[in-house]
């Protein structure tokens, strides 16, 4: 007979029921250094670029590589870049993280009259999403929506969340009632907050400028492979252009943050950056909508980095537009997807009574 000791599965304390069940959300990123050091850094990439959903080939060829050559050199590099955006409570992606998640439960707890228990995970680093999820299951949840904040699904993002998800269900006794949002990049107020955060920035700039959307880049053969992340992309650029009625050419579409030799999704950001000058252009005003909250991708690589280059090509004017973060339009914007993708999940009468409370909303 086998013993509860030779189990293969975590212990658990049975779960209370009660008429309304616990319903819990888990808002994943990808994560950044838990410390500004080289030794935060490489523990980050290392992470990050051994997994296979972000870097797809064979093993036995890329973690020597890695190892031996990406980060005995990369850390110091970019300890110095996070240096530059690094805030007193730690980096801002953990910070803002934290403040959405806070953010979301309290939005949540305003209008849906359900009891909803909401934690953050990131993929890279603390907290992990086996941590979040063991707190999910201290909560008693008893059903669990995963919300990767990804609004454009890829393999390498969206992908390696269910990958994590799956291996530490996998472990669990009594699996809870799961649903999975695979992402948001046509909701429409997505959109809109986007729209909002744009046409802010040009009211306190005092000027329309060319609008350049960034997103984060993947490989081309990602692409030829079957992912849908770059048509993805393309439609909320467009949904985006068409909400601020831009023409053809007041806007563009780019992506940044290339890693190793391979191709990736052209034109690139930073040689978009280069190139608008000569092109007449000498004002940019420039979105990352692939970005949930601000990290070192926009905060150091667009606001300084590829400032740096479009002025040192003849531009004139340089804007960021920041991350949704934690403003209030895309916390209601995710309150309202969770309530969208729940429903089922919460008795009816409290349901209908949530509705309501949602349409007086302002």
């Amino acid at each position: 007979m086998i013993s509860s000791r030779d189990s293969d599965f975590e212990s658990a304390v049975p779960p209370t029921v009660t008429a309304q069940e616990r319903i819990g959300v888990l808002l994943v990123n990808s994560g950044s250094p838990n410390s500004l050091t080289v030794a935060g850094v490489r523990s980050f990439l290392r992470g990050l670029l051994s997994d296979p959903r972000v870097i797809e080939a064979s093993r036995a060829v890329w973690l020597p590589i890695l190892e031996t050559f990406v980060l005995t050199t990369r850390p110091r590099r970019i300890v110095r870049k996070y240096a530059q955006i690094w805030m007193p409570d730690g980096s801002p992606l953990h910070v803002i993280s934290r403040e959405l998640r806070s953010a979301v439960a309290g939005e949540l707890a305003t209008y849906m009259l359900a009891p909803f228990s909401v934690e953050i995970a990131m993929l890279y680093s603390a907290p992990s999403v086996a941590e979040a999820m063991q707190r999910l299951q201290a909560a008693q949840a008893q059903k669990i929506l995963v919300l990767p904040l990804f609004p454009q699904y890829c393999a390498s993002t969206t992908g390696a969340v269910f990958d994590q998800v799956a291996r530490v269900l996998n472990r669990w006794r009594t699996v809870p009632d799961l649903r999975f949002v695979q992402d948001y990049h046509n909701y429409p107020p997505y959109i809109d907050a986007l729209r909002a955060s744009v046409t802010e920035g040009w009211a306190a700039s005092g000027r329309k400028s060319h609008l350049q959307i960034s997103f984060h880049g993947i490989p081309e053969s990602y692409v030829q492979a079957g992912d849908p992340y770059q048509a993805r992309a393309r439609t909320t650029a467009r949904l985006l252009a068409q909400a601020l009625e831009l023409r053809d050419e007041e806007w563009s579409l780019s992506f940044q943050s290339r890693f190793g030799p391979a191709t990736w999704l052209q034109p690139y950001t930073i040689e978009v950056m280069a190139q608008l000058p000569q092109r007449g252009v000498d004002a940019v005003t420039v979105v990352c909508p692939g970005f949930a909250a601000d990290c070192l991708e926009t905060l150091e690589e667009i606001a300084v980095e590829n400032r740096g280059v479009f002025m040192a090509s003849g531009g004139r004017s340089f804007q960021y537009v920041p991350a949704l973060n934690s403003r209030a339009d895309h916390v209601r914007t995710l309150a309202d997807l969770i309530a969208n993708h729940v429903q089922g999940w919460i008795d009816p009468v409290l349901a209908t009574r949530s509705r309501l409370l949602l349409s007086k909303r302002v």
